[in-house]
């Protein structure tokens, strides 16, 4: 089982033949793909970025082709997904938690285009009409009210019904006093410019201690915030549930994890209320489906992490279209370059705060090589914890 198997007869799709990758410069963060061709001339694509490490992620993927796609059955996805993460050692860590996500990706993109069909289709079929989103990413510039409520008004002003945002700074451990009531301040603004039906999440980017996430809930709630989000680093999961049982803000969290061996320990320990895999780093749909299972039984719902490239929030809207606990998915598509569609052709438009349901067969978009080759990559890095890091300046 844990090598290519060319025994069996192969389905029309044929067999893999090449898996290529390629990276797209932004001015957010480098884009990488990874492109898997089967000998039927099939083409399936999935999302490999990684917030800093894309040469590593495409090195990766370009070797697993070599040692278990190439000669598989595209539609063998469990088998493979098996054979990439415990034949080749990929249980823990970023990197590899990507790549296989990536190819699972990929290789459900083949399925889709063979069999004439969406990639919901493939996964349970549509549980709703459209997918709602929310805008993060807009907050860029200084930190004063001011500047925060004009842009989250700017933004509700493009249909954006939901919005997130890390008020914090370079925030770490404890805040001061001063710095508190900043944070706290910056978030009343935001409530204000954008009025009570507009839903507002707090992210915490797993900042703090136990008892300073409590402080910040606490004086959160009468801002009616949607959910606190890693409000504790994740070496703390067993200290999740003392933050979630003294405020009334639902905590989230889950998008560092890479598969449902790694989300054992946060649904061991009821860490939070809205889990929030991330179907570019999680394992793919495969492992995707699995974990908004288990949370469901736990009386959960899913929101996809998603601070990936237009690709990934039209893959995610597969995956969300099939959920049946799925809350809303997150997006940062509206702070990108226009390049970046012309570079993926065929992501699902935001219209009104929702994506409609995907029509083309697989996942939908596909790659034109001349607008990779006019913007290669940049290879940025962003510092959340660095003074001035939400100015975004390089």
């Amino acid at each position: 089982m844990l090598t290519v198997n060319q025994t069996r007869p192969a389905t029309g799709a044929g067999r893999i033949s090449g898996v290529e990758t390629l990276s797209l410069g932004t001015s957010w963060r480098d884009f990488s793909y990874v492109r898997v061709t089967t000998d039927e001339g099939l083409v399936g694509i999935g999302e490999i970025t990684h917030p800093f490490r894309g040469a590593e992620t495409c090195a990766l993927a370009r070797h697993m082709g070599e040692r278990h796609l190439v000669g598989a059955d595209p539609f063998d996805t469990e088998e493979i997904w098996l054979r990439m993460y415990q034949g080749d050692f990929l249980r823990g860590g970023d990197v590899g938690g990507i790549v296989l996500s990536g190819v699972d990706q990929a290789l459900h993109d083949i399925q889709g285009k063979f069999l004439g069909v969406p990639v919901y289709r493939l996964i349970g079929g549509a549980c709703r009409d459209a997918v709602p989103v929310y805008a993060n990413g807009w907050y860029t510039g200084e930190r004063t009210p001011e500047r925060f409520a004009q842009l989250a008004r700017d933004t509700v002003a493009r249909g954006y019904s939901a919005l997130k945002l890390d008020p914090f700074g370079a925030g770490l451990g404890e805040l001061g006093r001063v710095e508190r009531r900043r944070s706290i301040d910056l978030v009343a603004a935001v409530r204000e410019a954008i009025g009570p039906e507009v839903e507002l999440f707090v992210e915490g980017h797993a900042r703090f201690v136990v008892h300073e996430a409590v402080r910040i809930a606490t004086a959160l709630e009468p801002y009616d915030i949607g959910w606190f989000e890693e409000p504790l680093p994740w070496t703390h999961v067993d200290r999740y549930p003392d933050v979630g049982a003294r405020t009334t803000i639902p905590i989230s969290g889950g998008e560092h994890f890479h598969n449902r061996y790694e989300y054992a320990a946060l649904f061991e320990h009821d860490a939070v209320d809205i889990v929030q895999p991330d179907l570019s780093m999680v394992g793919g749909y495969t492992e995707m489906r699995k974990i908004a299972a288990i949370a469901e039984t736990r009386s959960m719902v899913v929101a996809p992490h998603n601070s990936n490239s237009p690709f990934c929030t039209t893959a995610t809207a597969h995956a969300a279209a099939a959920l049946p606990n799925f809350r809303i998915l997150e997006t940062f598509d509206g702070l990108l370059e226009p390049y970046v569609f012309d570079a993926l052709r065929g992501c699902l438009p935001i219209e009104d705060g929702f994506l409609p349901l995907p029509a083309a067969p697989g996942i939908g978009v596909e790659l034109d090589d001349d607008v990779f080759a006019e913007y290669p990559p940049r290879g940025g890095f962003w510092n959340m914890f660095a003074p001035g890091w939400e100015r975004r300046n390089r």
